[in-house]
């Protein structure tokens, strides 16, 4: 069975560990069966491309590659990068920061 991760699609996270520690960016995709995450204009690596038809052009690319998710953290507006935690708002259950209680 998959897991359930904290941060989402579409989140701002910010990278607190490995080569790209301190940057920022939004996740493009969460890869449950991996336990990584997919942030945009973090952790570029060059992969090559080959040729699939004759107007496509193969060579080196840049694209971004998984990034483990106990690697990043949740982007507070007000507080940055912060933990996630839940309040339940009548019968919904919420995201909340940890460290001032506002919603993310």
């Amino acid at each position: 069975m998959d897991t359930k991760f904290k941060i989402r699609k579409d989140d701002t996270v910010q990278v607190i560990a490995g080569k790209d520690k301190g940057k920022r960016g939004t996740v493009v995709r969460v890869l449950t069966k991996k336990d990584a995450v997919i942030v945009s204009g973090v952790n570029i690596v060059k992969k090559t491309m080959k040729r699939r038809s004759q107007q496509e052009q193969g060579g080196i690319a840049e694209i971004e590659a998984p990034l483990h998710i106990s690697n990043v953290a949740i982007v507070c507006k007000k507080c940055g990068p912060t933990r996630v935690g839940y309040k339940l708002d009548g019968d919904k259950k919420i995201r909340v920061c940890r460290k001032c209680g506002e919603a993310l």
